[in-house]
């Protein structure tokens, strides 16, 4: 028996994936549930299961395809065994993809006036997008997907096609650009075209912290499970000075200001696919050591292309950490529609006039970026010196001051 393996549904706003690779070839056996084929949408690597034990008799869409949910990918001859072959293989492919029958027509309600503006101000048609929202209705999320779909499978322009023979071309090697690397590119580029960007910095002496860092270590890992690093004392700082300055913590709606009362802070996490920003949700809720071990799980997973796509979704701010790879100082882009993204960099020894001296201090550069058109140059740089104190007292973090 014949069961076919199809794209399944991998969330809300997306609807298209590509075929990163197949993970076994036709006539190969599988057991049931064993990842079959790896498909890679806008954010995240999916991996099939095999639908039951037997032999992959057929493969629909080669690597590399596009391929929407519901797609027939292949089959599997259930209980069949390795050494035997299909029958006839060619006559049990399905030469394309049936369309379905169109879903009888719903009376949705009117989109929101945040998706109205964007249909205005994109041209783009909500009739013709599926709404996610309660009773159909297309909500911002949908829209926006709507709208990056497009973008991505648009037909390049007259300055992205190649440039004609190369000089060198038998020294170059030309390869496609993964749909993440597509995604993170318009992204960021949206992101500068967007929010009035703004950058400012301040530097704090990181002494205490790694003090700290180093007088419980051991003993942090001993009960909690997991390592003691710096991001976790970051998360925490942040959130104290979000509080204080509410502004980064919110975002534009159109004609509004959205402040969000709640604290999912993103986390970028560089991986070989790309960059790529899990969100440790409630985080101001979340124990020092909670937060730690999420961080550590996320870039765990991040690697191995297991993290969950409800994972990258949302967040209200965002920290990278550029310092891991020995960068001094740098300008974050923002995460948009987030108005703040805070950037570490590389600890080093400097001197610094401490009264009227000069020490030898562990010194770190802190950037933020923030959107201008929301956030004050001074609520910017109090945010920052907020930051800058939580760290270089900690204890302002335990007394809540």
């Amino acid at each position: 028996m014949s069961i076919e393996i199809k794209v399944p549904a991998m969330g809300e706003s997306v609807t298209e994936a590509t075929i990163a690779r197949w993970l076994k070839r036709e006539g190969d056996s599988v057991k049931k549930d064993e990842p079959i084929v790896e498909l890679e949408t806008d954010k995240v690597s999916v991996e099939v299961p095999s639908p039951a034990a037997g032999v992959l008799e057929y493969i629909n869409v080669q690597q590399g395809g596009t391929v929407s949910v519901g797609t027939i990918l292949g089959a599997v001859a259930e209980g069949a065994a390795a050494a035997a072959k299909p029958a006839n293989a060619e006559t049990a492919k399905p030469a394309k993809a049936e369309a379905k029958p169109a879903a009888p027509a719903v009376t949705a309600p009117p989109p929101p006036p945040s998706v109205r503006r964007i249909a205005e101000e994109e041209k783009l048609d909500t009739a013709k997008i599926a709404g996610s929202g309660k009773h159909g209705q297309v909500t911002k999320t949908d829209a926006l997907a709507a709208l990056e779909s497009a973008r991505v499978s648009a037909p390049p322009k007259a300055p992205a096609a190649p440039s004609g023979p190369r000089a060198r071309a038998e020294r170059e090697e030309r390869v496609p650009m993964t749909r993440l690397r597509k995604t993170i590119a318009l992204r960021l580029k949206e992101s500068q075209d967007i929010a009035a960007q703004l950058t400012t910095f301040n530097e704090v002496d990181m002494s205490h912290v790694m003090a700290l860092r180093s007088t419980y270590k051991d003993s942090f890992e001993k009960k909690h499970g997991t390592k003691l690093g710096f991001m976790g004392f970051f998360v925490k700082a942040c959130i104290a000075a979000l509080k204080d300055i509410p502004a980064i913590n919110a975002e534009i709606d159109g004609d509004d200001v959205v402040y969000k009362n709640y604290y999912d802070i993103g986390v970028a996490v560089s991986t070989e696919r790309g960059l790529v920003v899990p969100v440790v949700r409630d985080a101001d809720s979340a124990s020092l050591a909670g937060v730690e071990k999420q961080i550590n799980e996320f870039a765990v997973r991040a690697r191995d292309n297991k993290l969950k796509l409800e994972e990258l979704l949302g967040g209200t701010f965002t920290i990278t950490n550029g310092g891991v790879f020995g960068s001094l100082m740098s300008t974050p882009i923002l995460n948009m529609p987030q108005t703040g993204i805070l950037g570490m960099h590389k600890i080093q020894n400097r001197p610094v006039a401490i009264g009227d001296k000069v020490e030898i201090r562990p010194m770190m550069y802190l950037a933020l970026s923030y959107d201008h058109r929301l956030v004050d140059g001074r609520e910017a740089v109090t945010f920052l010196v907020r930051v800058k104190e939580n760290l270089e007292d900690p204890q302002r973090l335990l007394l809540d001051v």
